[in-house]
């Protein structure tokens, strides 16, 4: 166990899953870490790497063999050893994913919505379509009709091509509005979005790991591995919270919104533990050629600059 009692906690926490979430973590660990230094890692030392945080070696096999048969990892053999690195269509997803977690800003607003009519389309796909949508930051207007205030023409075409459902959606897309954020729009925000839950899920985040943020400035020699088991739990924690946000536009969120605060936190964890957390994965991790390649120069631009 950690000296940190925040940390330990978080651990607990993360155990106490029923069931627990390996494959979830494990794609958390490629994205964050494994990625930057070449993206490919032997099987046995990812179990070592992973035995703390209480995942033992039979349920990482388990997931592995999943997360291949999902189409997110592919094997290497090397002599007796297996070496895992993400699939080209693995990578694809987790890059879209992950570039929300490490960015420092939200993109300007210039007040153009693209909305989405699903009248058209039979109600079994219907469903399927908004849930698609919604999942890339859509949020109801009405039943059959989908908004999102920041989206790209392409990737929704690309989505509806993908469902089936092109030829049978009618994609609008409105000029920018003089009045961003009326008061009748901010109130069909909050019941199109959810927001009060999404807020919720923020300030639980927040009550988690602001005492881990502050045990970790009290403490006078961080440790490396305390620094990597603090780093795979933060960016978990936060990449499942992104997931679930539509990052609307400031001038839709309330003054007192809980996610930018969120996002500085988990920022600040980030730029205090990412040197030493980087000292125990390249001690920890093998490849085929023996040690990690040094990660690249985009790794430092994480979070609006880590060095």
């Amino acid at each position: 166990m950690s000296s940190l009692a925040p940390l330990n906690s978080l651990i607990t926490r993360f155990q106490e899953q029923t069931p627990i979430r390996a494959s979830s973590l494990i794609i958390t660990l490629y994205g964050d870490a494994i990625e930057p230094h070449g993206g490919t890692v032997w099987l046995g030392s990812l179990i070592q790497l992973l035995e703390p945080i209480g995942i033992n070696e039979r349920l990482i096999r388990t997931s592995i063999f999943r997360l291949t048969k999902e189409g997110w990892l592919t094997a290497e053999k090397v002599g007796r050893r297996s070496y895992y690195s993400l699939t080209g269509t693995g990578r694809r997803r987790f890059d879209k994913a992950f570039k929300r977690v490490y960015s420092s800003t939200v993109p300007a607003w210039d007040g153009s919505w693209c909305l989405v009519m699903l009248t058209q389309l039979a109600q079994d796909k219907r469903k399927q379509v908004r849930e698609e949508l919604e999942w890339q930051g859509f949020g109801a207007l009405s039943p059959v009709l989908l908004a999102c205030p920041r989206s790209d023409r392409a990737d929704v075409n690309a989505t509806l091509q993908d469902l089936g459902a092109l030829e049978e959606t009618i994609v609008f897309e409105t000029t920018a509005q003089d009045v961003l954020a009326s008061k009748a729009l901010r109130l069909q925000v909050r019941e199109s979005w959810n927001i009060e839950e999404l807020a919720t899920h923020y300030s639980e985040f927040i009550q988690l790991f602001r005492p881990l943020w502050q045990a970790l400035r009290e403490q006078e020699n961080l440790l490396p591995s305390d620094c990597f088991l603090a780093r795979v739990l933060l960016v978990h924690e936060y990449r499942k919270l992104l997931l679930r946000d539509p990052q609307l536009p400031d001038e839709l969120l309330p003054g007192d919104w809980e996610g930018r605060a969120a996002r500085q936190l988990c920022r600040n964890i980030y730029r205090l533990i990412f040197a030493k957390a980087e000292e125990w994965l390249n001690s920890a991790l093998e490849t085929a050629d023996g040690p990690l390649p040094d990660v690249g120069e985009s790794f430092y631009r994480r979070f609006g600059g880590l060095k």
